[in-house]
């Protein structure tokens, strides 16, 4: 039976063009084998437990890493081409929405109307439940890399599951909700643990913060899965070594850049604080000097708030008043 879904997943109905897709993809289209591989990875995650497959922010935001490290820089595209036309395959059972036919194809072309007509699909029991055994499921795994990818390209695919799997591990960790980094992460290099480590800490200071900037509050996510907020370090990495998130924030890119500028930071009392550098050199600081003395936006739990000696650390060295 396993043998019937590994041949599946070698024919996958998908477009095929020198003209339209590099080389990197052995110019196959890689829509649906980066679904089914994100797929896989958010169930060795725990985070799909059961047969029914959401179009949520996590699946979207590992589809998006997955192109983001194979495809040229500047090709774009979403998750909404494949997640609807992976039907043709025979092994995916759209979940319509009220209103919407499952049987029938919609031309779907953005994760607004993805979501607007489906709420989920489901597997084939059986593969779900391939998929589910950590055996079948790197046979299965294999045969979308191997078929669908270049020969150098298949280490960056495989390498790109694995950050997906072991920085889900290492934002656990950072949050507490392990007690102890344990599994693949102690076992990989320095170098390989470096791009695990970015992101697991933006997993972390983003879940935690709900996408928002701690300094002007804002929250922009689209449904493609990009959002509009970094995680920053308030003591930088090469100084401190600590992903933990008392040492993080999580800031837009003009707060992040603010802050790492020395034009921002933050009190004792977590008010915000503004230099007076901004109104410098005919700057035209916008809403930034209004911001000042407000409260910052922290996490639900004060444990997980940024630390008052990691703050002072940078009101002393960075900061301007």
């Amino acid at each position: 039976m396993l043998d019937k879904y590994l041949i599946k997943f070698s024919r996958l109905r998908t477009d095929r063009g020198r003209n339209r897709y590099p080389f990197e993809t052995n110019h196959y289209a890689p829509h649906k084998p980066f679904l089914l591989l994100s797929i896989m990875d958010l169930i060795s995650q725990g985070l799909i437990t059961s047969n029914f497959i959401e179009p949520s922010f996590e699946l979207v935001d590992t589809w998006n890493a997955y192109w983001s490290a194979v495809m040229p820089i500047g090709q774009r595209s979403t998750m909404a081409h494949p997640f609807p036309r992976l039907k043709s395959d025979g092994f995916w059972h759209r979940v319509a929405n009220p209103g919407y036919d499952s049987d029938k194809d919609y031309n779907v072309t953005s994760m607004a109307k993805c979501r607007k007509i489906y709420t989920g699909a489901k597997l084939d029991d059986k593969l779900f439940q391939y998929m589910c055994d950590p055996d079948s499921l790197e046979k299965l795994r294999a045969v979308l890399i191997q078929t669908y990818f270049h020969l150098q390209t298949q280490p960056i695919v495989m390498q790109q599951g694995l950050v997906n799997t072991v920085s889900y591990e290492y934002a656990q960790t950072l949050v507490g909700k392990v007690a102890e980094q344990i599994g693949l992460f102690e076992e990989l290099s320095e170098e390989k643990k470096k791009p695990v480590r970015d992101a697991g800490f933006r997993k972390a200071i983003v879940n935690l913060y709900d996408h928002r900037c701690a300094m002007c509050g804002i929250r922009m996510l689209t449904p493609e899965g990009h959002t509009v907020v970094e995680a920053a370090h308030v003591v930088p990495w090469r100084e401190s070594h600590d992903d933990h998130p008392t040492n993080g924030m999580c800031l837009c890119r003009l707060c992040h850049w603010s802050f790492d500028e020395g034009l921002m930071s933050v009190g004792r009392d977590y008010e915000l604080l503004v230099s007076s550098r901004v109104r410098m050199d005919n700057n035209i600081p916008a809403h930034i000097l209004p911001l000042a003395d407000r409260k910052i936006f922290t996490p639900e739990e004060t444990r997980l708030w940024p630390s008052q000696d990691n703050l002072r650390k940078h009101y002393r060295t960075i900061y301007s008043e």
